[in-house]
């Protein structure tokens, strides 16, 4: 069983940055690749970046690439997910996500297992 917990979250001008985390208990962190996925009003919940267990690979959405980079910390069972260059359409609540161990690079929400409860991003223009 994994737990996580973001935070982070905040508003901001268009343009700005912020900096996501989401700290993980358990003792098996370092076994499960890791997810960020975004809701914003009246979406679906989308993709936006995923880790390898062993942090040696990512994956972004195109919305975000080149703008967002994901990281984890396997010693501080922590992800992280900096975000710069903010846009409005970045407006969201963002989760972090954790697949079962072993599992790879997921990028669809159906492939993880273990869900924060979220923290919200506000981009003003």
């Amino acid at each position: 069983q994994v737990q996580l917990v973001e935070s982070g979250g905040g508003l901001v001008q268009a343009g700005g940055s912020l900096r996501l985390s989401c700290a993980a208990s358990g003792r098996t962190f370092n076994m499960h690749a890791m997810g960020w996925f975004r809701r914003a009003p009246g979406e679906e919940r989308g993709f936006v970046a995923a880790i390898s267990s062993s942090g040696a690979r990512t994956y972004y959405a195109d919305s975000v690439k080149g703008r967002f980079t994901i990281s984890r910390d396997n010693a501080k069972n922590t992800v992280y997910l900096q975000v710069n260059s903010l846009k409005p359409e970045d407006t969201a609540v963002y989760y972090c996500a954790a697949a079962q161990p072993n599992y790879g690079l997921p990028r669809r929400f159906w492939e993880y297992d273990y869900w924060g409860q979220g923290t919200q991003v506000t981009v003003s223009s």
